[in-house]
């Protein structure tokens, strides 16, 4: 499961939920512009951009889950089973492998537009990390400062499609998420009308009439459509950081696991194991875990961005609970 959002204030903002029922190993990872991707056509990366994001790094190469770049484009993998399909290698196609699909687009590329120009050729390769590390059924989604696109490579090829929604979850394929958002057309941030009965006096006794037929379960398609009514609809006390990114981060807590709520078909939880918020503007990676809900960050500008050595920063946190309490 998973959710990602794209959110823009003063800043741009982009980031998820990565739900799972166990952690991977999972760190902040920052690669500096000298770092050599090795990639499994034989090619590599040449001197590209900064890139920092969550990652397991396994053998010195950061696997990626979602990550930016310092030219404020960024991207992020969630779960896709049933539907993701992977291919031979194909002549005539930049094969790259899935796992290294979220660096060759921040190695090779500064924006959605530069890298819309080349997603034709690309063939997602099925090429395992290891045998020990199978490929993970994943579709994409990719931002930057003016739009989103959703990459899902399915056994009829590789599908690119606008996401005006901002917006990506799991199952089924993106274009039934944008189709059904149609059946909530008449949702509103206001009471609505009064569409019953002209005759009938209905006045609503609550507020939030508007959204009462806004999805509030856990699976995919209800998590899109309550994510992009609050992303469309979030109004944002100032143009200001600290704030800003808290309001990010409810919008993800809006869509959120808590251990029990779901139980899989293995009997383990499914659980919000880490939310993040990327600011594509100034380059600052925020998280916090399961285990420390205090809102952490991580800079770019707060490391040499010309080496070859990546930096990986477990996710320690501290929780904080103030007691406000006086004694009498």
């Amino acid at each position: 499961m998973c959710t990602a959002i794209r959110l823009k204030n003063a800043d741009v903002y982009f980031g998820r939920n990565l739900d799972l029922d166990k952690a991977f190993g999972q760190k902040v990872v920052f690669v500096p512009r000298d770092y050599a991707f090795r990639f499994r056509d034989g090619t590599s990366s040449q001197r590209h951009p900064v890139i920092m994001g969550m990652a397991t790094v396994v053998d010195g190469y950061p696997l990626f889950a979602d990550a930016m770049n310092e030219n404020g484009l960024a991207i992020a993998g969630l779960n896709f089973p049933g539907n993701a399909h992977y291919f031979q290698r194909q002549d005539g196609k930049k094969n790259v492998s899935p796992f290294e699909l979220v660096p060759y687009v921040l190695s090779a590329f500064s924006s959605v537009d530069d890298f819309l120009d080349k997603a034709g050729t690309l063939s997602l390769w099925n090429q395992p990390f290891s045998d020990h590390l199978p490929l993970a059924p994943l579709h994409w989604i990719v931002a930057d400062r003016k739009k989103a696109i959703v990459l899902e490579s399915m056994a009829d090829g590789l599908h690119v499609y606008e996401n005006p929604f901002d917006v990506l979850t799991n199952n089924p394929p993106f274009p039934f998420h944008r189709d059904n958002l149609t059946r909530y057309r008449n949702l509103s941030s206001r009471q609505g009308e009064n569409g019953f009965a002209s005759d009938l006096s209905l006045e609503p006794f609550a507020a939030g009439f508007g959204t009462s037929f806004l999805p509030g379960g856990l699976d995919s398609v209800s998590r899109f459509v309550r994510a992009c009514y609050a992303v469309k609809n979030v109004a944002f006390k100032e143009k200001e950081e600290k704030t800003t990114v808290m309001t990010f981060f409810r919008v993800l807590s809006s869509v959120s696991f808590l251990p029990g709520l779901v139980i899989n078909s293995d009997g383990s939880l499914e659980k919000t194991l880490y939310s993040s918020c990327m600011n594509l503007d100034k380059g600052i990676y925020y998280y916090r875990t399961e285990d420390f809900d205090t809102i952490q960050s991580v800079k770019m500008d707060n490391f040499k961005k010309d080496g070859n050595e990546i930096s990986a920063m477990p996710l320690d946190g501290e929780e904080i609970i103030v007691d406000r309490s006086c004694v009498a």
